[in-house]
């Protein structure tokens, strides 16, 4: 009996020991493919990636879930740098941002940064880059982060928020933050993820986030999914989503207190953000927060309606006294 004790336990170790490894060649491989493009601005011991192009009012830009700069280098960035001076930043955990305290690395936590807790990381890295009055644009779970920064700073232009996060939700979020937000998911079923997730699935999932639009062509290549399929990242992205609610709850009942402008670009088709639970509650709590809906346009109006996310960025400029 003991001693098929012992060879249980001895192949459950030899199959944590495998995956582990997997594992780490597949991050190790996507580090090597997509390497940091920007610079790491060290705030307070924290390392923050940063990209800064063009010429300009300060505009900065903040990636959702499952993120990074690359999504905005794709092309978004490359339209507006002939007229803002664009800042780039990776979220914590996230990309190439390290995570905020050393708890949030744990495997087996659920200790996240929560969006105020982001903005002023993110704040402190702009500072040192020398941005100055900044309009600051936030895509999906980076909106709630452009929310936090005008709630917790008022040396902003004005914010823009691209199919955003920003009120609460009813029902349940998709299993996968669930399991991968939980303490046992983390430590057990996100090292599994990352392994061995195929590349079909991540296929699917962006598919999923451009409809009913397409991802354009070459997007998943430039953008790297396989960053996101690091562990450490895996659960900085599921623990920082599913835990998120509370936080929205909080600062919803204070969007009175922000006063700049505010610009809102989202699409009536949109099933990952949902416009009549997020943005079309804003004007109502935000006094002169503008809405531009998108008729059909889903999640990713960056890609896929960019000059009218360029036009709401020129309207809280000229709103702001910038232009």
């Amino acid at each position: 009996m003991k001693s098929g004790l012992f060879v249980l336990l001895g192949l459950v170790v030899l199959c944590v020991a495998v995956v582990q490894l997997f594992a780490l060649k597949r991050e190790r491989d996507a580090e090597a493919a997509y390497a940091a493009m920007g610079q790491i601005v060290d705030v307070d011991g924290v390392g923050v990636h940063a990209q800064q192009m063009g010429d300009g009012p300060d505009l900065v830009l903040i990636h959702g879930a499952s993120g990074n700069t690359r999504d905005f280098t794709f092309a978004f960035a490359d339209m507006v740098k002939d007229r803002y001076r664009v800042t780039i930043l990776d979220r914590p955990g996230l990309g190439w941002t390290e995570q905020m305290s050393p708890k949030h690395k744990s495997s087996w936590t659920t200790a996240h940064a929560s969006p105020a807790e982001q903005a002023r990381l993110l704040r402190a890295a702009t500072d040192q880059l020398g941005v100055r009055n900044p309009i600051v644009l936030g895509h999906s779970f980076g909106g709630i982060v452009a929310l936090a920064w005008a709630l917790e700073f008022d040396d902003l232009a004005g914010i823009v928020s691209v199919a955003g996060v920003a009120n609460p939700w009813p029902g349940e979020l998709d299993w996968t933050y669930k399991v991968n937000g939980s303490t046992l998911g983390g430590g057990l079923v996100v090292p599994l993820l990352s392994a061995f997730v195929p590349q079909t699935y991540v296929d699917t999932v962006v598919s999923n986030i451009f409809a009913p639009q397409d991802a354009p062509d070459g997007y998943i290549d430039h953008v790297g999914p396989a960053l996101i399929l690091r562990r450490a990242s895996m659960r900085a992205n599921a623990r920082q989503v599913n835990w998120l609610r509370p936080h929205v709850v909080r600062m919803s009942a204070e969007y009175d207190k922000i006063t700049v402008p505010v610009e809102v670009v989202h699409g009536d088709a949109d099933t990952i953000v949902p416009l009549d639970v997020h943005s079309a509650k804003l004007p109502d709590q935000i006094d002169g927060a503008n809405v531009t809906v998108l008729a059909g346009a889903g999640h990713m109006p960056q890609h896929t309606h960019p000059e009218t996310v360029i036009d709401a960025i020129d309207r809280v400029a000229t709103r702001a006294g910038l232009r």
